[in-house]
């Protein structure tokens, strides 16, 4: 009898939880609807219930399915609130204070997430919060999470409105895009906030999508149709086997204690250049800690002599030894590494710099200027980039664990997949620094996920604006040795044949030291200004100069460019302009001179006779160039030739 009792209690249980009408978190209070569009809402209740929905003077209703699905499209409605939207079924939901406006997805990777306080700070970030009194202007923060699978619900989510208690966890790009929508058109503006951090295109892409393309379709049929927990342990066992092939083992902890010393066998360690994260090596997609050994030689005169150790900047932490003495150590992933190395450590002939690195997630090692890697004694430097000796002390559980670069698709379906069929306006996008070494392949990645995104919303070509690769110096890169970054903009730049699409330049508010450049604030307003000319038919100019064409008169190149607003500018006090490069047909390029001539900009070197190319801002930290127009936009950068790049062969692979 107990049993039975027991049964139906649990059936009924059953009955009353699919009873309950639900709907998607993304709906909350003081959410924003789309105005001018219909608007769709959608959830969950018994199959074949009725579902009424009410907001402002519509009422609308609808049988839930088979499958226990609802929706209904609301008819359009113009801008204003606060209303109340109220689903009713076998029981209600009502949203309050909710608001119809402008919705737009703010989506990528770091510098899209960067708040205006929180981890990031903007500039100026305290006057910011302390002026951020925009009721109307609302996000809601989508949770970090990955999915193997579709999911049609995210874990949790508040719709918040913006005031100086708020506004720091806002998307700071986000914000001053929509500040800037705000005060131009006066309504409501709702910001989806679906960003991760070091976060490739990839991950941001559905499994349809690849399974379509021709260049990933071979990749996807390589990830396994497992659960989360399963494709840990054969991210797991793929880790281990990886390490074993570059050095044997992993070591017991009493064998990797010995790698600070001098005099140790290191027949079993792999080389690497420094500085570079491992993730661009053999390692590839590692946490855990990992030993950098170089052994150098020093005269009598240098021996025993205080010196200094610059090592650049390490992720994340650090402790180093010089001939087996511990002489610094930093917890910090972006802290430039400068130790002092006492009298009497340095030795005549044979000296061993070693370092065990802990990375405890995203990107692992030394990276930054390689001019930061340098031994100094007496004002004499001895570089110390190039070529290290490495092996791995161990592999840390998050190596295990499935991250949201681990395989493909993760994020589309945790993060993005949840969110449709919203009714939005467009999205806003800043990402690629993820993909940089595999910068030409991200020519057909990146359309390919825009693409993707708005088959599935099936509203068209929908706005899609993107923030261009801003100034970093990544490793150093330049026409010379190659730019990954450079190419990377490149790739960016010719994403805009698709419809609908615009980039915001980026590259005069970098910072050559830091990957996450603090003026979100410009980058805000240049966005903003693409939507009020390409959306809300502002009659403003919202871009730079692009490049069009090339003329070759003698020795001189004589370049013409759109979108040149009301005639180029150089923003330079002096007048001359900078950035520009030329090339004969050795493809060996020199600095240029340049200037401009009309709605033209000439350009020569006097050691190039013939020249065939130019490039401007070609560049990882592209800082140089100055053509503006005179409403203040960048010049787009660019190259007129097509020769091979350094990330061509490079291709997104399962596991990598």
């Amino acid at each position: 009898m107990k049993k039975i009792i027991s049964l139906c209690l649990f059936i009924s249980i059953i009955i009353s939880v699919f009873a309950d009408v639900r709907l998607p978190k993304i709906f909350g209070d003081n959410m924003v609807l789309q105005r001018n569009k219909q608007i769709s809402v959608w959830g969950w209740a018994d199959a074949n219930e009725k579902i009424t929905v009410q907001f402002n003077h519509q009422t609308k209703t609808v049988k839930a399915g088979k499958d226990r699905k609802w929706m209904v499209k609301l008819d359009n409605e113009s801008a204003g609130g606060p209303y109340q939207l109220t689903i009713t079924g076998k029981n209600t939901i009502t949203f309050n204070n909710v608001m119809v406006g402008e919705v737009w997805i703010c989506s990528g990777q770091s510098n899209m997430e960067f708040p205006i306080e929180g981890w990031g700070k903007v500039m100026n970030y305290q006057q910011e919060e302390a002026n951020a009194n925009y009721p109307l202007i609302r996000q809601i923060k989508i949770p970090l999470t990955v999915s193997s699978i579709p999911k049609d619900d995210i874990s949790s989510g508040e719709w918040k409105e913006c005031s100086p208690q708020t506004a720091g966890d806002f998307t700071a790009i986000g914000y001053f895009f929509a500040r800037e929508l705000y005060n131009e058109l006066k309504i409501p503006i709702g910001l989806i906030n679906t960003t991760w951090g070091g976060t490739q295109v990839e991950s941001w892409t559905s499994r349809e999508a690849f399974e379509n393309s021709d260049e990933f379709k071979d990749m996807i049929a390589q990830m396994p149709a497992l659960d989360l927990d399963s494709l840990a342990k054969v991210r797991q066992v793929a880790a281990l086997k990886k390490i074993e092939a570059i050095q044997g083992s992993v070591p017991t902890a009493h064998e990797a204690e010995k790698w600070k010393d001098v005099d140790i066998d290191e027949s079993h360690f792999g080389h690497m250049n420094l500085p570079g994260l491992w993730e661009s090596s053999q390692l590839g997609d590692m946490d855990g800690v990992v030993w950098f050994r170089k052994t150098i030689n020093l005269t009598a005169d240098d021996a025993g002599k205080t010196a200094t150790l610059e090592l650049a900047m390490i992720d994340d932490n650090d402790i180093t030894y010089v001939n087996g003495v511990k002489v610094g150590a930093t917890n910090s992933y972006n802290a430039k590494r400068n130790y002092s190395i006492p009298a009497g450590i340095l030795k005549e002939g044979k000296n061993v710099i070693a370092i065990r690195v802990e990375d405890t997630g995203g990107g692992g090692g030394v990276y930054g200027d390689s001019s930061d890697m340098k031994l100094t004694i007496e004002n004499r430097n001895m570089p110390l980039y190039g070529d290290w000796l490495f092996a791995v002390e161990s592999i840390s559980g998050e190596s295990a664990s499935v991250g949201p670069n681990s395989y493909p698709t993760l994020l589309f379906n945790a993060m993005v997949n949840p969110l449709i069929p919203y009714t939005m306006q467009g999205v806003i996008w800043y990402q690629g620094e993820a993909n940089a070494g595999r910068a030409y392949q991200y020519r057909k990645a990146f359309p390919l996920m825009i693409n993707d995104w708005r088959k599935h919303w099936n509203e068209g070509d929908f706005p899609f604006y993107f923030v261009q690769l801003s100034s970093w110096n990544a490793d150093n890169g330049n026409s010379a040795k190659g730019s990954t970054w450079a190419e990377l903009r490149e790739a960016q730049t010719m994403t805009l044949s698709l419809p609908n699409t615009g980039m915001a330049v980026t590259t005069d508010i970098g910072n050559e030291t830091d990957i996450h450049p603090k003026d979100k604030q410009d980058v805000g307003k240049r966005l903003a200004a693409i939507a009020l000319h390409n959306v809300y038919e502002k009659n403003i100019v919202f871009s730079g100069p692009m490049y069009q064409s090339m003329q070759t008169n003698g020795n001189k190149i004589i370049l013409s460019f759109t979108s040149a607003g009301s005639g180029l500018m150089v923003k330079d006090k002096y007048g001359y302009l900078k950035g520009f490069e030329v090339a004969g047909a050795d493809k060996q390029f020199h600095y240029a001179k340049a200037s401009i001539d009309g709605d033209k900009v000439i350009v020569y070197n006097d050691s190039v006779n013939a020249p065939v190319a130019v490039r401007y801002n070609w560049a990882d930290y592209a800082d140089d160039g100055n053509l503006f127009n005179k409403e203040g936009f960048p010049a787009v950068p660019f190259r007129t030739d097509t020769w091979k790049g350094i990330t061509e062969e490079n291709k997104f692979a399962i596991g990598q």
